[in-house]
């Protein structure tokens, strides 16, 4: 199956789409890249997300229409990626859409919205669309997140001593797979880490003025400002003091609790900083609170992806992190070198999820999430007239406790 998966972070700076082939040898899900692009919002539909996203309040006019105009984005991206990476041969695309808010309470999650019409996509690209992935699992008592768990567990599985997937988005997870030979040394584990570059894109556009062309910075490019600035410790302290990190696993968090109001409340408490010195604090922020989560786990190499891995003062300071704070011996590699390209992987990981469902499986691995049971996620949009889904393979079973347990049981992810 040809699978287009799309989704758009928490930096809402872009749709990725990426497209893959998918196919079941023996008990392994064979995942050939096919390629991805990325569209950026447009400079208007950027705005009016930013402004209608916490902790600002948007009314039902507003959602109604940026749900609008973010599905009319995506079906473009879509189309876009079955002609470029699939010669208009796609089967199925899979939308994670834009999310606008995840609501946590007292470490649990009530409800998630992702937004981004798939009915957009469906007419445009004649394809069925898997979309809405989360809210099942939310149903079922999980945390909707990490949702990309299931397919580091199925990736990682059988890699010798105990691997850790770090995604560094607007926020940072982790999907922790325990050692031994097929994943006996415990329970998957993965939770979000707290910011990863949530609120140093948030300093940056407020903060950074423009460049010398005129443009307004919209991230630290390259780590260059981070470079340039010192550690200012009260106010690293202060960050670190947010209850978050204390909460126990399995949890999640968004741009709901870290956003420009809360950096704004922290900065209050201490004197005026260069934007260079409060770039550089939250950069180590980033570093201090991924390294502080992985440590108690005995990691022995980290994969990481996401936007963060471009920025070499982040990922060498994770790097210190992790060795000064007692994971000396822990390996920090892209997941490029695993052949899932780092900017494109939670692309391809909804592919992964969207061939799931249209087989009948489950998305999600419960010691991950939270949930009381493993769901099918996400709904389907039918493309074009009749809807025709695969049968699911007579290996697997039709309900499992654990993700993947029966059919696709103790399987790895591979690249080729």
């Amino acid at each position: 199956m040809r699978v287009v998966g799309m989704m758009s972070g928490t930096s809402y700076d872009a749709i990725d789409a990426a497209a893959a082939d998918l196919s079941l040898d023996g008990d392994t899900l064979v995942l050939t890249p096919l390629g991805m692009i990325s569209t950026g919002y447009d400079d208007d539909l950027r705005a009016d997300l930013a402004g209608a996203l916490p902790p600002a309040g948007a009314d039902l006019a507003t959602m109604c229409r940026l749900d609008t105009r973010i599905g009319q984005a995506f079906a473009a991206a879509a189309v876009r990626a079955d002609e470029e990476l699939c010669d208009g041969r796609a089967d199925l695309v899979a939308s994670h859409g834009q999310t606008v808010f995840h609501w946590a309470e007292d470490g649990r999650v009530h409800g998630t919205l992702q937004i981004g019409e798939a009915a957009w996509i469906a007419e445009a690209t004649g394809r069925p669309v898997v979309s809405g992935f989360r809210t099942r699992d939310v149903a079922a008592g999980g945390q909707g997140a990490p949702l990309v768990s299931i397919v580091d567990v199925m990736w990682l599985r059988g890699r010798p001593g105990v691997p850790v997937a770090l995604n560094l988005g607007g926020i940072g997870n982790v999907t922790v797979v325990p050692g031994g030979p097929e994943g006996t040394g415990g329970e998957p584990l993965a939770f979000d880490t707290g910011p990863a570059n949530a609120l140093i894109d948030a300093a940056v556009r407020a903060l950074a003025g423009r460049n010398a062309s005129g443009e307004a910075y919209t991230m630290d490019a390259g780590g260059a400002l981070a470079a340039r600035g010192a550690v200012h410790p009260p106010l690293l302290r202060r960050l670190l003091d947010d209850p978050y990190y204390a909460l126990p696993t399995p949890k999640t968090t968004g741009k709901e609790l870290f956003h420009l109001a809360y950096l704004r409340a922290a900065l209050d408490s201490c004197a005026p900083l260069p934007v260079e010195d409060v770039v550089a604090t939250l950069t180590r922020l980033t570093a201090r609170t991924v390294a502080d989560a992985i440590r108690p786990f005995g990691a022995t190499e980290v994969i990481v992806s996401g936007g963060g891995t471009r920025n070499p003062v982040l990922m060498g300071w994770l790097r210190e992190e992790l060795d000064v704070r007692g994971a000396g011996g822990c390996a920090v590699r892209s997941s490029d070198e695993l052949g899932l390209p780092a900017g494109a992987k939670e692309a391809y990981a909804f592919a992964v999820l969207g061939w799931l469902t249209a087989h009948g499986l489950p998305g999600t691995v419960p010691s991950c999430t939270g949930a009381r049971h493993a769901s099918v996620l996400g709904s389907i949009t039918p493309g074009g007239p009749g809807l025709r889904l695969p049968r699911p393979p007579a290996t697997a079973a039709a309900t499992a406790p654990v993700g993947l347990t029966v059919g696709l049981s103790n399987s790895n992810l591979r690249c080729s």
